[in-house]
């Protein structure tokens, strides 16, 4: 069996499109993925599957049939997700901030063209890495009050995009390899 991560975007968040935590692990279970873990309530779950369908488009059909809503859905294998975290280039640099740091996960890897259109947003101290299909991203006044949100970030890059910050992907970190 294969472990992955996927991440939802926009679930439980100011009361739209809401998505208790049960109810999506009974989704997964319903596509027969196997130790399924949720971790809070913005949609981050850890699974194993041996399936080989296209196991985003499997998840978004699921939830709009279930819940009535689109939700964008990144899948990621455990061992890019780990290979992700161990290769954010912002954790070696004593000056920043770990609470700060964040990694947006997009649907593909944006075109050339488009990801220097990113270079375009005036983001004050931001700063940001994109690497294919990552975005290592660091806010000193906090993900709130950046210009590279998921919205300004995927009308940018032509893709879809979630962000998460650093706690939550090393809490998904260790449920991908508990101790």
């Amino acid at each position: 069996m294969t472990k992955y991560v996927s991440i939802l975007r926009g679930i439980n968040v100011s009361g739209q499109k809401k998505v208790l935590m049960a109810d999506l692990k009974m989704l997964y279970e319903n596509l027969h993925f196997k130790n399924i873990n949720t971790y809070i309530q913005s949609g981050n779950v850890v699974f194993e599957t041996n399936s080989k369908t296209d196991l985003r488009k499997a998840i978004e059909s699921a939830i709009l049939n279930a819940f009535g809503f689109d939700v964008p859905v990144i899948v990621i294998k455990a061992d890019e997700f780990r290979e992700t975290l161990q290769a954010n280039p912002f954790i070696k640099d004593k000056e920043i901030a770990i609470d700060k740091l964040h990694i947006t996960f997009l649907e593909n890897t944006p075109d050339l063209k488009n990801s220097d259109a990113l270079k375009t947003i005036e983001s004050n101290e931001d700063q940001y890495i994109l690497n294919n299909k990552i975005i290592y991203l660091y806010c000193p006044e906090g993900y709130g009050k950046t210009k590279l949100s998921n919205t300004t970030i995927e009308k940018k890059l032509r893709v879809k995009a979630t962000t998460r910050n650093w706690k939550t992907c090393n809490e998904l970190l260790k449920i991908i390899d508990p101790i």
